[in-house]
């Protein structure tokens, strides 16, 4: 009778709770979907919940945008699963290690990870009401944990974009203003950055800190709500083909399940969906594939409407579609991955359990070679992600060799790396570190190769068999400040690493006088190769804190400084010679706005300002034609579609101001604008068709056809000038990401890297016509124009700003070439 009496009264005190509950309509003062919510509202409204059903919600902020907007978790569950949430999570992670004894599903719901694709925080508003109100029964076997959304800055954009140019009341005509956002849309983060493509590589500050979080987690469900163009219907499960390898029976099959239980919501209301094509499982760093190479089902979910749809919109068959509409069906979706999560809790449990176990990888370990700095790069991203690493022990470790493309050897050095597929975070360290992962359908939605040691710029062998591991050894740390003097004529250190140009960075920006050599030379018994830098007491004479600043910077970036009492070289050239250069304090410029790519334009924006800590100057197309380009050093045209951007009066101004000693970096599609037909030098090239191949196609084959042109982000190697201020710091090759196939050809000189007749790609997909549009083609290269440069960049090195071994090349654009 008392544990009846218990009951009755926790209904009853629950029924009066959720009766008080405000929904968010009642909360926020209007109808959900007649207006778009600013995040600080929808922050208020959690908070508001985690405060009036605390024994329900718990409220966590996890981070914080670059826009200082917090970045917000609610973990929402039964009164019992509440109260035990964190002895719920541990028992969850043990499943990881063969253990655990919970029957808890956790489902991880995320909502507006592109910010105009805004739909989907409003209907996680409506979603966290619902659960704690109508559908409780669904949190009993259920820990939902949502991120109401991932990209503040973002949504914010958006809605006071929207709310700034709406109709009032809104117009449906798409050929309205409200329907047609400017050139940076609220899709990006601050940086410009697409947050859905940075899961693994972890650039951005959002993702950086959600994965501290996701990581301790790891949960069984994962879903990222989406929108896409207005007229598509409702995307959901499962997945289009290719699925990655790794992917399993299970996954698979789930997405069946939940897509079933979604259609059997849609089917009841008329709504219109489709599943199987467009959205794949390949390309790891998605909000899909990531999760679920960590053991989730992963799935995108996609709403028709984005930045177009506003609070309405005509559609091209003529219907309207509402922000209601679209929220509704995301609202469906949710509270329908949570329903038939509930259900299968234990199977969920289970099949996570096997996910982590006996793994049959083709190759077990990854043993790395390479510079220190690089090695120290990766090993940084691999703490992020959980993944374990060690260092070789001294020996010879055969496999597939990542350099060669065929089965070779390695010797270990002091920098050695192994990564071995044989630990809890085993699936992603395969999928992030194969060769070439294994496609099963080459239409693919991104791109095809991603590798970790091209990447870096790593040599590395992958091997079949488990790699011994060493022991890490602490060295004994001697600060590098300790062997700068006053009284050393110079002090010298290597250039090879992007560790190096932020050294170099913070001592011109400090106002310290640094050199490069363009020749390779020795002193005192150590070698030193082109772009080396040296800063000179006579140089600094006039600083009188240079000795200090140096010293700084050193201990701050550990770099290795060799003090030297003469100017006097062993061999090569003596520091008062032309070879050894003075590195000039440039004064950097960049092009934003139309024409230019917003996601190309944020590469460049968050490479100096997060990565080489360097002042920029953004000159916007508005009054580009106005400013005094004699002010700058360097100007920098993003990839992007320039058209006719660049008149002839203009063009004659950019060669002018080159002729005079500026400088230009091209990028992708900036090149088009100022090649030979327009200015410089630079020709695209042509590429005879085969009159064989003009016949007939029959209408559905033209996809599959379409493709044989294609590029869809492959690797290829690269033949590397390094004795060109363009490629100091670099080996005879480099491993290139090739996102299409425009091509062009060699420069008279100042090839700096290319690619020869073998461009079939050592990892990814590049189509067969392709594939001989790109033989005998620039990669990048820097033409002599005048006193000046122009440095084209055909191959963009700062992609997604996660290719690391790409970047010295843009700071040798910055600072070697002149």
């Amino acid at each position: 009778m008392t544990r009846l009496l218990l009951l009755f009264f926790t209904f009853i005190s629950f029924s009066i709770s959720a009766q008080q509950l405000k929904s968010p309509s009642d909360f926020l003062g209007y109808e959900l979907g007649t207006e778009f919510t600013r995040h600080h509202e929808v922050v208020d409204y959690y908070e508001y919940l985690a405060k009036e059903a605390s024994d329900r919600v718990k409220l966590t902020v996890y981070g914080q945008t670059n826009e200082r907007r917090p970045l917000i978790l609610a973990y929402v569950s039964s009164v019992a699963n509440i109260s035990n949430l964190e002895n719920i999570r541990q028992e969850h992670l043990k499943d990881t290690q063969g253990g655990g004894n919970t029957s808890k599903a956790i489902v991880w719901l995320s909502y507006n990870v592109h910010g105009n694709e805004s739909v989907s925080t409003e209907a996680s508003m409506q979603t966290i009401y619902e659960l704690l109100t109508n559908k409780s029964s669904y949190l009993e076997d259920v820990v939902v944990i949502m991120d109401p959304c991932i990209n503040p800055d973002g949504r914010d954009r958006y809605s006071n974009w929207y709310n700034q140019y709406k109709n009032s009341p809104y117009e449906v005509d798409p050929n309205s203003k409200e329907h047609h956002e400017g050139w940076w849309s609220g899709r990006s983060n601050h940086y410009m950055f697409d947050l859905n493509r940075d899961w693994a590589w972890l650039t951005q500050i959002e993702s950086q800190q959600r994965i501290k979080v996701y990581n301790k987690w790891l949960p069984h469900i994962h879903v990222d709500f989406h929108e896409q163009g207005v007229d598509n219907p409702y995307f959901f499960a499962p997945a289009a083909e290719p699925y990655h390898e790794v992917v399993t029976d299970f996954q698979r099959d789930f997405q069946v399940t939940l897509g079933k239980n979604h259609a059997k919501y849609f089917d009841a209301n008329g709504w219109f969906y489709f599943t199987k094509e467009m959205f794949d499982l390949f390309y790891p760093s998605y909000g899909d594939t990531y999760p679920t190479y960590n053991g989730a089902i992963g799935m995108t979910y996609e709403q028709g409407g984005s930045g177009r749809a506003g609070l309405g919109v005509i559609t091209r068959i003529g219907d309207t579609l509402t922000l209601k509409d679209r929220m509704a069906h995301h609202f469906t979706t949710g509270l329908s991955t949570i329903e038939v999560s509930a259900k299968n809790a234990d199977k969920l449990n289970t099949e996570f359990k096997k996910f982590y176990q006996n793994k049959t990888f083709k190759y077990k370990s990854y043993v790395l070679n390479g510079d220190e700095d690089k090695i120290d790069a990766l090993k940084n991203l691999l703490s992020k992600h959980k993944i374990e690493f060690s260092s070789a022990p001294k020996g010879t470790f055969k496999g597939f060799n990542y350099n060669t493309g065929a089965n070779g050897s390695i010797a270990s050095s002091k920098n050695s790396l192994v990564v071995s597929t044989n630990q809890t975070k085993g699936t992603l360290v395969k999928v992030l570190f194969e060769p070439n992962a294994k496609l099963s359908d080459s239409l693919t939605y991104d791109i095809t190769a991603w590798s970790l040691p091209y990447a870096y710029g790593l040599d590395g062998v992958a091997s079949t068999s488990i790699a011994a591991s060493g022991v890490e050894e602490m060295d004994v740390q001697i600060a590098p400040s300790q062997s700068i003097n006053a009284k050393n004529y110079a002090h010298i250190t290597d250039w090879n690493s992007m560790k190096d140009a932020r050294f170099l960075a913070e001592l011109l920006k400090k106002g310290v006088r640094v050199r490069k050599t363009n020749h390779p030379f020795s002193i005192q018994g150590k070698s030193f190769a082109r772009g080396s830098l040296i800063i000179t007491k006579s140089d600094n004479q006039n600083k009188t804190d240079y000795i200090e600043v140096l010293k700084k910077a050193s201990d701050k970036f550990k770099k290795d400084m060799t003090p030297s009492s003469t100017g006097f070289v062993d061999s090569g050239k003596d520091f008062g010679s032309s070879y050894v250069q003075m590195i000039t304090k440039a004064k950097i410029a960049v092009l934003s706005g139309k024409p230019t790519s917003t996601y190309r334009f944020g590469e460049i924006w968050h490479f100096f300002e997060q990565q080489l800590h360097y002042p920029l100057t953004v000159l916007d197309n508005d009054y580009f034609n106005r400013v005094d380009l004699k002010d700058y050093h360097v100007l920098i045209l993003p990839d992007g579609r320039y058209g006719d951007f660049f008149n002839e009066k203009q063009l004659k101004k950019l060669q002018d101001w080159v002729k005079t000693g500026g400088k230009i970096i091209a990028m992708g599609g900036a090149i088009n604008a100022i090649d030979g037909k327009k200015g410089f030098s630079i020709k695209k090239k042509e590429v005879a068709k085969d009159s064989a191949d003009v016949k007939p196609k029959p209408h559905k084959s033209t996809q599959r056809e379409r493709i044989k042109n294609a590029i869809t982000g492959a690797i290829f190697k690269t033949k590397v000038d390094n004795t060109h201020p363009l490629a100091y710091g670099y080996g005879p090759n480099y491993f290139t990401l090739k996102l299409g196939s425009s091509s062009y050809e060699y420069l008279k000189d100042g090839n700096a890297v290319y690619l020869e007749n073998n461009t079939k790609p050592i990892s990814g997909f590049a189509g067969s016509d392709a594939q001989k549009n790109i033989g005998n083609s620039l990669i990048l290269g820097a033409e002599q124009y005048g006193q000046g440069q122009v440095i084209y960049m055909i191959d963009n090195p700062l992609f997604r700003g996660f290719w690391e071994n790409g970047k010295l090349f843009f700071a040798n654009a910055l600072f070697m070439v002149d």
